[in-house]
């Protein structure tokens, strides 16, 4: 169980395709510079694309664990293949700690100590201790919950550590279909992996321009980064354990030291919300949903609006 009196942090797997270079160096900089306590890696979005870091993926552990990091391996979050399967299977015989992202790999672990990533739905107390009694002994909530329901399963499940999604691209739903291959005239047979030609998402617009969504491979993920520093303190009122960061094309060290800065109160919320938005270039940052708002929407402390 994570100390309850100091709020970890999490990576949350690379959920774009990066080429092999930059997802390696990605992880030795965290390794070396970045203030994380948990680090989740592996594929979870696409089959296909598991063979473009598979043969780094055991340098990158070793580097990370001679860090002093936590490490876990990440389950695919849609199991459609019988090859699929038989990996989920492997990933549970293996030593590492996983992430399960669906229930087939959870069934996998036949009990074992494991984790429960944000794309299982967890959205009552009772869920969660079904998971738990199965070995779950964390669990990252799916991150369209508002805070009501985030306090309301802590409290109902007090054996269990908690996670909330805090920083990325919210993961909304995953295809057996590729709307990213067919947006530029590709089938997923055939995909041509043009899902690594967008290494932040693609960013796809209503009628009128107005960003909507963003496509990643089957996966369709948020316009807007979810950016929750501004809401730590009533997160830690809650009682969650751990603050996830999911992988974007920014200075994700600089970001992980931000959030650390705000847990400790070496920096005000509203002072790393400003900070967060600089690294940040592109995409609007949101918090609608923790507040039971539209999920594109940010509200800010009153000190944040006027600064």
């Amino acid at each position: 169980m994570i100390d309850d009196k100091r709020l970890a942090l999490t990576l949350g797997p690379v959920l774009y395709l990066w080429d092999p270079a930059t997802w390696r160096d990605f992880y030795y900089r965290v390794a070396d510079e970045a203030e994380i306590d948990v680090v989740v890696v592996g594929e979870v979005v696409c089959s296909k694309r598991q063979h473009f870091h598979e043969a780094l993926i055991d340098t990158v552990i070793e580097r990370l664990m001679a860090a002093g990091k936590t490490v876990r391996r990440a389950s695919l979050a849609l199991v459609t293949l019988d090859r699929e399967l038989q990996y989920s299977h492997r990933l549970a015989a293996q030593h590492l700690d996983v992430e399960v992202s669906e229930l087939s790999a959870h069934a996998a672990m036949k009990g074992r100590p494991h984790t429960i990533g944000p794309l299982v739905n967890v959205y009552n107390p009772a869920t969660a201790r079904v998971l738990a009694i199965r070995g779950a002994r964390s669990i990252c909530l799916p991150p369209e919950l508002p805070l009501g329901s985030v306090a309301a399963i802590i409290k109902g499940a007090p054996d269990v550590d908690f996670e909330v999604f805090s920083f990325g691209r919210v993961p909304l739903a995953i295809s057996a279909r590729c709307a990213h291959a067919r947006v530029k005239g590709n089938t997923k047979d055939n995909c041509k992996f043009v899902c690594g030609e967008d290494p932040d998402g693609l960013v796809v617009d209503t009628l009128d321009g107005q960003h909507f969504l963003a496509l990643n491979g089957v996966q369709t993920m948020s316009s807007t980064v979810q950016c929750l520093v501004t809401d730590v303190p009533a997160l830690r009122r809650a009682g969650v354990s751990s603050l996830r960061l999911s992988p974007q094309v920014c200075d994700m060290v600089k970001v992980a030291r931000v959030f650390r800065a705000v847990i400790d109160q070496r920096q005000d919320p509203a002072e790393g919300f400003h900070h967060l938005r600089e690294l940040v270039d592109g995409p609007e940052l949101s918090n609608g949903f923790l507040h039971g708002l539209p999920g594109h929407v940010m509200r800010l402390p009153v000190q944040a609006t006027a600064s």
